[in-house]
């Protein structure tokens, strides 16, 4: 989107402040250079400064494509595109989605962009806290920005790399605190909950002050601060055992996952867990009670706006968006969208790669009037020049995920995708946090502290925050049914809780959220295998068809070809064989066995024994095996270069190797 487009360069080594306008969005009438004491004592330049820690977060190894497209795989739900014993272990995005990371030369960059923005952020939290006008109304503002921007890039460090260093203050000239060495992340998300505490006092909520959600607002710094309690309030794999704190293994009887003997997953105590969930809600309540973010009342048309680049200025749903530049930046819906096969005459240059997949279990575990699941999963794809919509053939792990969607896109977006002949920027704005996310957030929190029917200060139960996102989900003629008596039988505690790890799933599919959802509950090897259980009993047992009949509307564009009400997911029609009757089919999940048995040559059955096989063991014959390597590692490794510079600070751990 437009609204926050600014590139601004600082040279920070001379003491000097260089700013640099690369597009026309923002004003910058200011002189070339100037003294840093006299940048943070004018408001305008301030902000200029500002935005240049904005500008870090639209990067391809930041926010552009590594933090929400590539680091955030495999789960139940998301798979990247790699399904074979040569393409999981490759020194790609493939092999680390499967937990089989090399020393893939893109994550030192990761590293090295993110603490970028962590450097331009301390300057300007430092700068302000120095200036003689610091409490000016919009200096306050920029401070509890950039607070926000430093806690969210540090809290996705910690997600994904675990204990690293603690920077929370620029480079001095003398280099005393160039070379630090990791703290303890539990440190580290402790103060950043102090941070955002702050910063949700010096905020303006979204619409107020010309504030849009493409900046840092007072909902999104609460709703940050709740998802890092809870992430910390959760298991995470450790470098050793810590004191007081809770191994994996002791959560319940039969989980799969447990603590490695040397690298332990454990979660804190019964005492310092509960601050953590308090703190959350506080947080939650803060956001729910203001009332300023609300649920678009049509699931689909929250998605409508984003792939239209149009921020939605009624209900806010989303509390906050990096903001991405048409033909410049963004890889949604080119990484994770409805897949183009071919350059097309309508859309444009084939700029996309579909490499975010969804898988069959998931789809399946949809109530099928859940209007979220054809919003979320698209099964198909547009084909050659004429972009006809087409069926996928058994490609029970190759669900694209339709949330991002060529067809929903501008004519602005077609012309520009027309006039290139290579990747480029789709534009489309990064959404880091939605409101459902906040009622979910919070039904968990209540649950955990009161149970099902506890309340926090809103008023609000959990009950009814669950209930909420559900009736936006479904058709109103069925509510009273899906929403209302399926939330009110969820009595107990654990119940409850096993139906909010299945809506955030539904809800969220896609966005980030479930791999580190799964982590903090300790469920990641678990859900992993249930989901590779689920296909594999369902080929064993012929619960999926075997072809998929459907009917094509004959009046729609080719890019709507098939007829979305007349396809036949849970059995063969009884008139298949009517020619009559307008059917058209292709081979479907339930294709891999011949003669009654499951073909040994079966590809695509084969997959299940390479799916995230960095993380677990499992045989297409016997099942689930056992974890793999070292027990429940979900982190990523620090590139031999990260390494090399560190001048000995810095070292790997988890069993790595480099």
């Amino acid at each position: 989107m437009k609204n926050i487009f600014k590139l601004i360069f600082l040279a920070g080594a001379t003491g000097m402040v260089m700013l640099t306008s690369c597009s026309d969005f923002l004003d910058q009438s200011s002189p070339s250079e100037m003294f840093p004491e006299n940048v943070y004592n004018s408001e305008s330049y301030t902000k200029q400064v500002l935005n240049r820690v904005y500008a870090g977060l639209v990067l391809d190894h930041t926010y552009g494509c590594r933090i929400p497209l590539n680091l955030a795989m495999n789960t139940d739900v998301e798979l990247v595109d790699a399904l074979t014993e040569t393409t999981v272990t490759a020194d790609s995005e493939r092999g680390l989605c499967n937990y089989n990371p090399t020393n893939w030369n893109r994550l030192p960059t990761n590293w090295n962009e993110m603490y970028e923005i962590i450097e331009n952020a301390n300057l300007v939290i430092e700068g302000i806290r120095a200036s003689e006008i610091k409490d000016n109304q919009n200096m306050r503002y920029y401070l509890g920005e950039a607070l926000t921007l430093r806690a969210m890039v540090f809290f996705d460090l910690i997600r994904n790399y675990g204990d690293v260093p603690m920077k929370m203050e620029s480079t001095q000239t003398d280099g005393s605190n160039l070379y630090l060495g990791k703290t303890d992340r539990d440190v580290i998300m402790d103060q950043l909950l102090v941070d955002l505490e702050e910063a949700a006092g010096l905020l303006p909520w979204a619409g107020e002050s010309g504030y849009s959600t493409e900046r840092c607002t007072k909902g999104y710094a609460y709703g940050l601060a709740a998802r890092i309690a809870l992430a910390e309030a959760g298991y995470s794999i450790r470098e050793e055992n810590k004191t007081g704190y809770v191994n994996l293994s002791e959560r319940r009887e039969g989980q799969l996952g447990y603590s490695d003997a040397t690298y332990p997953t454990m979660r804190p105590g019964d005492e310092k867990r509960a601050e953590l969930y308090r703190h959350a809600l506080a947080c939650l309540d803060a956001v729910i009670l203001n009332g300023k973010h609300q649920l678009n009342p049509s699931f689909e048309n929250e998605w409508e706006r984003i792939n239209q680049l149009t921020l939605d200025q009624t209900y806010q749903e989303n509390l906050f968006e990096v903001a991405h530049g048409m033909n410049y930046s963004g890889e949604m819906g080119y990484t994770a969208g409805v897949r183009m096969n071919a350059v097309s005459t309508r859309f444009g240059f084939s700029n996309s790669s579909g490499k975010v997949k969804l898988t069959a279990p998931f789809f399946m575990s949809f109530d099928p009037q859940d209007t979220r699941r054809d919003v979320t999963c698209a099964p198909y794809e547009l084909r050659d020049a004429t972009s006809t919509q087409t069926m996928q053939s058994n490609a029970p792990f190759g669900i694209y995920v339709g949330k991002w969607d060529v067809r929903k896109m501008t004519d602005a977006w077609r012309s520009m995708n027309q006039g290139v002949s290579t990747k480029t920027g789709y534009g489309i704005n990064w959404v880091a946090m939605r409101y459902s996310d906040v009622l979910l957030m919070y039904a968990e929190v209540v649950n955990e502290l009161y149970g099902p029917q506890g309340a926090g200060t809103c008023g609000k139960t959990a009950l009814q925050a669950l209930e909420e996102v559900r009736e936006r989900a479904f058709p109103a003629a069925v509510r009273a049914d899906k929403a209302t008596a399926y939330v009110a039988a969820l009595t107990s505690k654990d119940a409850f809780f096993e139906a909010i790890v299945d809506e955030r799933a539904w809800e969220l599919a896609g966005e980030a959220v479930r791999k580190y959802d799964l982590i903090r509950w300790g469920l990641l090897i678990d859900k992993t295998v249930e989901m590779l259980d689920t296909y594999r009993n369902a080929v064993v047992n012929d619960e999926y068809v075997s072809k998929l009949y459907y009917k094509e509307n004959a009046a729609a564009e080719n890019w709507y070809k098939i007829d979305y009400s007349s396809i036949c997911w849970y059995a063969e029609p009884e008139s298949k064989d009517d020619t009559s009757a307008g059917w058209k089919n292709v081979n479907f999940w339930g294709n891999v066995k011949k003669d009654g048995a499951i073909d040994d040559t079966n590809s695509t059955y084969d997959a299940i024994n390479y799916i995230s096989n960095g993380l677990i063991r499992y045989d297409k014959y016997q099942g689930f095996q056992g974890p793999a390597n070292v027990v429940n590692r979900h982190l990523l490794p620090l590139g031999a270069t990260t390494i090399s510079d560190s001048n000995g600070h810095l070292q790997n751990s988890y069993g790595f190797s480099f």
